[in-house]
């Protein structure tokens, strides 16, 4: 293959494609090249099989996309270890959340915080994502729960995204918690959001999917369907924190709207696993939170095998259940606590987790017209990221082909 003149060839690599048409454990190839063109995979070749273009010599290093993390909160002010040591002494989050805790404090302290201060917490989370080998993440609003302040969250997403080598997806969660000026007056609060809040907002650009809290700290499903409806209204896509506290069908809901993913799962049903499969809505598994809350009910995952339905795996960062910056963690969270193998955890921060963002024909797989996003390590084996989460074998990451992290090239 003649390959031009700004064409980089990545050669000599051992590829983790993830490309489900191989028929090996990662999709895996030996002595492989990946040609990339501005910014895109042209093609995946047998070693010294291309000729021309810039060329860098892995000498069998281990290649895979960059990691995506399909769910997270990392746009904050304050932190919640207080309530940590209340749950450790014994008292429950719901307990917490009726008290004035959870998630108001948080939007109490993000309400205060300037944009400036916000982006400051926020970039230094996301470097240690970035660190990581991450090159695609979600970020959801939801801690602001005003006009004002949920725009200022998605703004400093947005500001997130052209500051650093990274692409982000923006979610609207204002369906979090109801506001302590709506405290008991739900259904006022998701008129504003139908009515005010999504609409304007969406037309600003702002993000492009919508998410609720269907749980009962959160919203009804009947609550959550509006949301839902006015979504659909203006093409928007949709997912859910569902069944993470108890069973309220959310997952059905967000199935019946074609949602992109339905989240945490703990009490997720037969049903619910049925009309996600109908609907082809992603299962994001969120260990991290599972762990922190010690919680024992633990997501379907045979079931969810058993219905062939994809399996995403997040870090669900946020500062009152899941503070953990660590996508490797989570990986290996989701092994250890929910018995997904090596293999379906990596596929769910790759492809699956691609998936749930709407991205699976772009992201998440080493193949000819994904976008030329990758992790290079120092390692044999998919597994070791898993296997050792604090160990970080990063080589470089690279982002649309260019190299964004890694002193070695």
């Amino acid at each position: 293959m003649l390959l031009a003149a700004h064409d980089v060839v990545w050669r000599n690599a051992r590829l983790a494609t993830f490309d489900p048409d191989r028929q090996t454990p990662y999709g895996l190839l030996d002595n492989h090249d990946l040609v990339i063109r501005d910014g895109h995979i042209l093609a995946v070749l047998p070693a010294s099989t291309a000729s021309g273009g810039t060329v860098h010599d892995l000498q069998g290093r281990l290649v895979t996309p960059g990691l995506i993390d399909c769910h997270t909160h990392l746009v904050f002010a304050g932190n919640r270890a207080a309530e940590w040591e209340q749950r450790m002494n014994g008292v429950s989050y719901q307990q917490i959340s009726a008290q004035g805790g959870g998630i108001n404090a948080t939007v109490a302290a993000t309400r205060q915080a300037p944009e400036s201060k916000l982006l400051k917490l926020a970039t230094a989370r996301l470097q240690r994502l970035m660190n990581e080998g991450v090159t695609t993440l979600e970020i959801k609003s939801g801690y602001g729960l005003t006009l004002e302040d949920e725009a200022k969250m998605l703004r400093v997403a947005r500001q997130l995204a052209a500051q650093h080598p990274v692409e982000i997806s923006p979610t609207l969660l204002a369906a979090h918690a109801a506001p302590a000026e709506y405290r008991h007056d739900k259904d006022a609060w998701i008129s504003l959001i139908c009515e005010t809040l999504l609409p304007q907002l969406w037309q600003e650009g702002l993000f492009e999917a919508v998410d609720v809290f269907c749980e009962s700290v959160g919203f009804t499903p009947q609550q959550c369907e509006r949301v839902f409806a006015a979504a659909q209204r203006y093409g928007i896509p949709v997912k859910g924190h569902v069944e993470q506290l108890s069973l309220l069908d959310g997952a059905q809901l967000v199935s019946r709207y074609q949602g992109l993913s339905a989240d945490h799962l703990e009490y997720l049903d037969e049903q619910g696993v049925r009309a996600m499969r109908a609907s082809n809505t992603v299962a994001v598994l969120l260990p991290g939170a599972f762990y922190f809350l010690r919680e024992s009910q633990r997501p379907p995952v045979e079931m969810l095998r058993r219905h062939q339905v994809p399996i995403a795996v997040a870090t669900d960062y946020n500062p009152g259940t899941s503070p953990f910056a660590s996508l490797h963690l989570s990986m290996n969270m989701a092994c250890v606590q929910f018995g997904l193998t090596p293999e379906e955890a990596w596929s769910g921060v790759t492809r699956h987790a691609a998936q749930a963002l709407g991205r699976q024909h772009t992201h998440g797989q080493l193949k000819a017209g994904f976008i030329a996003d990758l992790a290079i390590w120092e390692a044999e084996q998919p597994v070791e990221m898993v296997y050792e989460p604090g160990r970080n074998p990063l080589y470089a990451r690279v982002f649309r082909g260019q190299i964004t992290h890694g002193s070695a090239l």
